[in-house]
């Protein structure tokens, strides 16, 4: 691969990591709720999500996509439904807070999601994104280099899905804690908690809408 093309997609994976969209709306939704923990955990599970992609997209996979848009669709649909169900679980969960008037005293930590379930639905919520989907396919065949030399194709799409990883991680990370780290300082009252559930759960109805109504 050529020395300026991987300057050149570092350069725009680090642009494009930073600028906020879904996936760092799930992650701040979840380290808002879980604390900082749950922020980094929602950031590996995005990573992972990301990985899988990129395994796609080298085996192939994205052709599929590109020759039965219907396929795209039902992924699309999928995402949103998963979404919902997210919105659902933590509105829930707010309601379900302890320590509100009638329902006894508030232990001392109000009960988080298990990280382990929280790392699935990340990596679930960005498998099942079309937008991640199409910018595999638009993105990265930018940088990929022809001709006598070059080094295979697939192995080309590992790599700059494997740097494309290694940047955005970090980022998503940090946002993660910064937001875990100011939530963790206000879950101990349950009355905020039950805020922060139902914010998440806002956030996650919003991506839910957004994804089954971009059609494009």
């Amino acid at each position: 691969m050529e020395l300026s093309l991987i300057a050149a997609f570092v350069a725009a994976a680090f642009l494009l990591s930073i600028a906020p969209g879904p996936d760092m709306l799930f992650i701040v939704a979840n380290a808002t709720a879980g604390g900082r923990r749950a922020g980094v955990v929602a950031a590996l599970g995005m990573s992972t999500g990301l990985a899988v992609h990129t395994l796609a997209a080298a085996l192939g996979l994205s052709a599929l996509f590109r020759a039965a848009p219907e396929a795209l669709e039902v992924v699309r649909l999928a995402g949103a439904v998963f979404l919902v169900y997210l919105a659902i679980t933590s509105w829930r969960a707010g309601r379900r807070t302890p320590g509100e008037a009638g329902q006894g005293p508030a232990p001392a930590a109000a009960p988080r999601r298990p990280l382990r379930k929280l790392y699935l639905m990340a990596t679930l919520t960005n498998v099942a994104n079309p937008k991640v989907i199409l910018f595999y396919l638009a993105f990265l065949p930018q940088f990929l280099t022809v001709g006598d030399g070059a080094w295979p194709v697939w192995l080309q799409l590992l790599t700059l899905g494997g740097l494309f990883i290694m940047i955005g991680l970090p980022v998503d990370a940090t946002v993660g804690l910064a937001a875990g780290s100011l939530a963790d300082k206000l879950l101990s009252r349950p009355s905020f908690r039950r805020r922060l559930e139902r914010a998440s759960a806002v956030i996650f109805g919003g991506l839910a809408v957004r994804l089954a109504l971009d059609t494009r």
